[in-house]
């Protein structure tokens, strides 16, 4: 893979850093509950359970719909030092809320991330965005924390018409009831025509 520049291409192996779509998901492949609920995972998920990913992260870049949830539920009031936070969204707020707002395109705003994370992973997080990210060829790798809860519904990991892309895995870890799984991606189709390769 190339390094993410000015055209956002993925590629963490030349860059340093890396492009991660970062998730927690119910057993049942849900990553919010309905209304947005994130209570379920919250409670589960904390920065001492696998210390090295904080570490590791430079910037993070959320889908507008994500930030929202995330305020509602003051989970930014919560101890966080990721590097700066890059909100990308078609209609930014007057007031910057503790974050930077963004309103290019998303190659743009992967570059953007990148540059401000030194060096580090650019987290994606948000359904919608990293289907976008992943559909465009944008993604280094996909991190996956396994939350002991069935849901039954909710917000499905993926937003609609995002086809096969191919994944490799190279670490599989639990930390109490959490168990982190991380992959790198092999291709991104990322279309819903896609077909995977045998």
């Amino acid at each position: 893979m190339t390094d993410v520049a000015a055209d956002g291409v993925a590629g963490g192996a030349a860059g340093g850093g890396k492009v991660v779509v970062n998730r927690s998901v119910s057993v049942d492949g849900f990553i919010a509950g309905p209304d947005d609920d994130m209570a379920w995972a919250i409670r589960y998920v904390r920065d001492d359970r696998f210390p090295e990913v904080m570490a590791e992260t430079g910037a993070m870049l959320v889908g507008r719909r994500t930030h929202d949830v995330s305020r509602r539920m003051a989970v930014e009031d919560t101890e966080y030092d990721g590097g700066p936070v890059f909100v990308l969204t078609h209609h930014p707020p007057a007031d910057d809320q503790g974050v930077t707002f963004l309103s290019c395109d998303l190659p743009e705003a992967i570059a953007t991330a990148r540059a401000a994370a030194g060096g580090k992973n650019v987290e994606v997080l948000g359904a919608d965005l990293a289907t976008q990210c992943l559909q465009r060829g944008l993604v280094d790798e996909v991190l996956v924390y396994v939350i002991p809860v069935v849901l039954g519904d909710g917000v499905r990991f993926s937003a609609p018409g995002l086809g096969p892309v191919e994944l490799e895995p190279y670490e599989n870890r639990q930390s109490g009831p959490v168990t982190m799984l991380r992959f790198r991606v092999l291709n991104q189709h990322g279309t819903a025509d896609a077909t995977p390769t045998p």
